[in-house]
């Protein structure tokens, strides 16, 4: 299957996607409305909560506009590259899950439910424009995509 055809398939069936696909596949977050699925070999997620799936663009969207400058990544519309758009996307809700625990010094053990999250932030801030973006920035640049090694044989 080439690339054209794969695309087109993968819209054809997964016509609410998933924002945060990306780190729903590196196992960074998880979401009780993910509709995972195979296509070619790869894995897709999609959303079946059409409301949520609002308030997660919205979020990323937000979240992803104010960590460009950060990221070095002005001149870019749309999606960041694949390691940066994941540190956006897994940082900002792990940013966001230590922020809204009562523990916001510990690090979480679990992968954020990104529904819980962007349920819970409603119910505390009212929007999703009321989110304290400077703290989640500071999260987005701390998160490491993988582990650094450590030298060996």
């Amino acid at each position: 299957m080439d690339e054209d055809q794969y695309r087109a398939t993968y819209h054809k069936i997964n016509q609410q996607r998933c924002v945060y696909e990306k780190a729903i596949n590196n196992r960074r977050c998880d979401c009780r409305y993910k509709k995972p699925f195979l296509l070619a070999t790869r894995e897709g997620i999609g959303c079946l909560s059409e409301e949520y799936l609002g308030h997660c663009s919205e979020f990323l969207n937000t979240l992803r506009d104010g960590s460009r400058f950060a990221l070095r990544e002005i001149c870019i519309d749309g999606p960041l590259p694949h390691n940066k758009e994941l540190k956006v996307q897994a940082g900002g809700c792990i940013a966001l899950q230590k922020i809204l625990s009562s523990e916001p010094d510990n690090t979480p053990d679990t992968a954020p439910d990104i529904y819980e999250l962007m349920h819970n932030s409603l119910s505390r801030y009212g929007s999703i424009d009321a989110l304290p973006y400077s703290e989640l920035v500071k999260g987005v640049l701390n998160y490491e995509s993988r582990r650094k090694r450590r030298g060996g044989k």
